[in-house]
């Protein structure tokens, strides 16, 4: 099921997109996670669709995108509105990158992996960062694998236990700074906020 989720999201990429330019529930973390990230710095969304409304809020605020999207209709939407910034189609399991980042974002999309790919990312996104550096990304609140519904299609969504997200911080040099189990103002996410020590 996680295989399809390309398929999923560039068949419904222009109703994804519609639907998410109407639903900004995360501003609240983009602004802690900005705390973390210098004006000019450079920014890591993983699954970043068609990048609105989290890349147009952090460009907005003077930071510089890359954004990596397995959807190919997702990535030339996001070409297309921020031609200045850096946008690659590929899929974030297999993603190689050289740069460092002074933020990465994975926002409804790292829950999409199985658990095992979700803690193999979570470690790469660790090497990717800067010292200091900030991470966003939002979870289930337990152990599971679920499959949900988007546009009348199942879709495939996947967690680790807090625990093993805070193993995974402890080994590879994170710190937690926040965790909402069910955050209601960000319709019932799990998020986590961490930093890379400096």
């Amino acid at each position: 099921m996680p295989d399809r989720i390309a398929e999923h999201y560039e068949r419904n990429a222009h109703a994804f997109d519609e639907a998410r330019r109407q639903n900004f529930v995360e501003k609240g973390w983009l602004d802690r996670f900005l705390l973390g990230v210098p004006k000019g710095g450079n920014v890591l969304d993983l699954g970043c669709g068609a990048g609105e409304p989290i890349a147009r809020y952090l460009i907005d605020r003077e930071r510089q995108l890359t954004g990596v999207d397995v959807s190919e209709r997702m990535i030339a939407l996001a070409r297309t509105r921020f031609a200045r910034h850096h946008w690659i189609r590929a899929d974030m399991r297999s993603l190689e990158l050289e740069t460092r980042f002074h933020g990465v974002i994975a926002w409804d999309s790292l829950f999409h992996l199985r658990p095992e790919e979700q803690a193999a990312l979570l470690i790469k996104a660790a090497d990717w960062l800067e010292p200091g550096g900030a991470l966003l990304f939002n979870s289930g609140s337990a152990l599971d694998e679920s499959i949900g519904c988007q546009f009348g299609e199942e879709l495939y969504h996947a967690s680790l236990a807090p625990a093993d997200y805070r193993a995974l911080f402890a080994e590879h040099g994170l710190i937690e700074m926040a965790f909402a189990p069910h955050d209601e103002a960000a319709g019932g996410r799990a998020i986590w906020l961490a930093r890379k020590r400096g």
